[in-house]
């Protein structure tokens, strides 16, 4: 980057750990600096940042509670930065609750964040987007396969991935892709519970490839997606889930 440049900037949601901290790690190192956003994990955020300046990358940070009606708008009226080059759509929870066990105020809460925030977030940050940039959002593998006692979430995932279609093609003309990564299980805290007394054999029984997938396998699709290798890819969901049910 030469002296006049202006530097590239990515926003990555839900940043304070687990898959989004890899995604934006990731991207420091490709050269981005990196605007984390973090809902309540402050000292987390912090500490994300503060790696990514040990290893010579630039960061910063944003907060606002996606879950809150105006939490779009917050994260917009908070970020610094007057344009970007990358965002990428991460923020999301995942709680595993059959369709009986399912409360109202669970199910508000888990479309507020895997929804409505994806849309939202992406409308303010249409205008501060530059021409040819990037959106990655993050979907799941049980969109497009069945796993009993998460309906719910399945669900919103499903709709990250219609979502990304429709932008890819109505962003088209101004030079910006629009694709969504769909990981399967991946060691972060979020799936500690699922893994133990058996369950990573179980998770590895319905891969082709063995292990449990990282954080950073995911972060390396997002790099390759927001890169100049990328540049020709959009409107496709891209499976990082070791060849779950395949």
């Amino acid at each position: 980057m030469s002296a006049h440049s202006p530097r590239r900037v990515a926003l990555v949601t839900g940043a304070s750990r687990g898959i989004g901290a890899a995604i934006a790690r990731r991207l420091a190192r490709d050269g981005f600096h990196v605007v984390l956003h973090y809902g309540s994990g402050e000292a987390e955020a912090r500490d994300v940042c503060a790696a990514i300046e040990r290893d010579g990358g630039s960061a910063s940070l944003v907060q606002a509670d996606l879950a809150a009606r105006d939490g779009a708008a917050r994260l917009a009226a908070g970020l610094a930065e007057p344009h970007i080059d990358v965002l990428v759509n991460n923020a999301g929870i995942a709680p595993f609750m059959s369709i009986e066990e399912m409360d109202v105020d669970t199910y508000d809460q888990l479309s507020n964040i895997n929804m409505r925030a994806v849309f939202f977030v992406t409308q303010q940050m249409l205008g501060r987007l530059r021409a040819g940039g990037r959106i990655v959002n993050l979907s799941s593998v049980v969109a497009r396969t069945a796993f009993a006692g998460i309906p719910a979430y399945s669900a919103t995932k499903g709709f990250v991935d219609v979502l990304t279609l429709q932008l890819a093609a109505e962003l088209g003309p101004r030079g910006i892709t629009v694709n969504a990564v769909a990981p399967g299980v991946i060691e972060t805290r979020m799936t500690t519970g699922l893994l133990e007394n058996g369950g990573a054999d179980a998770v590895q029984s319905m891969q082709a490839l063995a292990g449990i997938g990282t954080p950073d396998r995911v972060a390396g699709v997002v790099s390759f997606l927001v890169g100049p290798d990328g540049a020709w890819t959009t409107g496709q969901t891209v499976d990082v889930s070791g060849g779950t049910k395949l």
